[in-house]
């Protein structure tokens, strides 16, 4: 999950072992809700009061209390939680299971958070975050992300695992809105997953929209809703997905339901929690199976590494927000607030230098095609051990010269 409202997952430096990840638990109410103490409450009132209903919260401050200790750009990295449900689907001769294996990666991630609602840092024009993962099969992954846009925000990513067959690329462009009692984030962009040992091109998914809800009343807590989709041209497979939201009276949280179809026939349907458990029946056979279980399976995530702050770069992510993540986690909400503010204010500052010198942004790692989709700068080679050096060379690359 992304955009205004977030969840959490593990901090390392070029180190392995299990990831802290959480499932939720059975009462799911409880464990979606927060509660804020007096004085947060109060802050909140007070920004809330400046709102209107429909306000585009782009530009709006929100106070460091509310903030999820890491970058939107490696928020992204939940989404690569689980790549390895693809790894091997290039072997499957039926299409349908091809897509059914792309549709368990997608839905993998989605139980990846913090109790209650949070939001993680807005990116940095020029800002990126990159990390290696290493699997059980003793291959690697990589994965880089890069904010191309502040106005309107938008954050590119490319992950690969050549030796898995596996390459996903995609564009985030969040859009938030005040809707009274909530908060709701349209979740514009795309996943792209192309599975690289066989000929089945792209599989594009869409994102669904993300609700914090209890902003002024009540307590708060995160949902998903709304339909997005997943389609596979070359075989003309699309499955429709809709996360439900809980009605006032009736209906339960964190509920999905999908219909796939190939053609014009329908061939199957997801049901299910996306924090617990979702499955796949053919509607064909009445054959079913579980797609992913959170409770289950949850905590099986690959480790990701990343540089040590000392190595990093002064707009690599974590390095760039490092003061204010450790005001945070100190709970020196002053100290917090001066740091994000001098991160703000030096992006203000920079923008505005290059809008007089006639100077616009030019991104690092990502360009844009002719379709406009953000693609990674690099050429790609076929063969999986040549992959793997190119791409580690250019991801940890050092910095070019100024």
């Amino acid at each position: 999950m992304m955009g205004f409202l977030s969840g959490a997952n593990p901090v390392r430096s070029w180190t392995t072992g299990p990831p802290a990840t959480r499932a939720e638990s059975d009462s799911e109410e409880d464990d979606l809700q927060t509660e804020l103490d007096e004085n947060e409450g109060s802050i909140i009132l007070s920004m809330i009061s400046q709102l209107r209903v429909g306000m585009d919260l782009s530009r709006v401050t929100f106070p460091t209390f509310v903030l999820e200790p890491r970058s939107m750009l490696e928020r992204i990295t939940d989404f690569m939680a689980r790549p390895d449900l693809i790894f091997g689907a290039e072997k499957c001769n039926d299409p349908e299971e091809r897509f059914i294996r792309v549709l368990q990666y997608y839905l993998a991630g989605w139980h990846i958070k913090p109790k209650g609602v949070k939001k993680p840092y807005n990116p940095v024009l020029g800002e990126f975050y990159r990390c290696k993962y290493t699997y059980k099969n003793d291959t690697e992954g990589y994965y880089i992300a890069e904010q191309v846009s502040h106005h309107p925000p938008i954050s590119a990513y490319f992950y690969i695992s050549p030796s898995n067959g596996v390459m996903i690329v995609g564009e985030l462009r969040p859009k938030s809105r005040f809707l009274g009692n909530s908060v709701m984030t349209a979740m514009e962009g795309e996943n792209r997953v192309t599975l690289l040992g066989i000929d089945d091109g792209e599989y594009v998914i869409t994102m669904p929209n993300m609700y914090g809800r209890g902003i002024l009343f009540g307590k708060m807590f995160l949902e998903l809703g709304d339909k997005c989709d997943a389609k596979n041209v070359k075989h003309d497979i699309v499955c429709d997905l809709e996360f439900k939201t809980k009605g006032y009276f009736s209906g339960t949280y964190n509920a999905i339901y999908g219909k796939i179809r190939r053609g014009t026939a329908d061939t199957g349907e997801i049901n299910g929690k996306w924090t617990s458990s979702m499955s796949y029946t053919n509607t064909r056979t009445n054959h079913k199976r579980t797609l992913f279980n959170a409770k289950t399976d949850g905590q099986n995530i690959a480790p990701k590494s990343v540089p040590p702050l000392s190595k990093q770069e002064p707009l690599e992510s974590r390095k760039l927000w490092s003061a204010l993540t450790k005001a945070i986690e100190d709970k020196d909400m002053e100290a917090a607030t001066t740091s994000k503010s001098a991160i703000e204010d030096a992006q203000r500052e920079k923008a505005r230098k290059m809008e007089e010198v006639g100077k616009k942004h030019v991104p690092r790692f990502f360009e844009q095609n002719k379709q406009g989709q953000w693609v990674p700068k690099l050429k790609i080679p076929t063969d999986p051990r040549r992959a793997n050096e190119a791409v580690q060379k250019w991801i940890f690359v050092s910095p070019p010269s100024a």
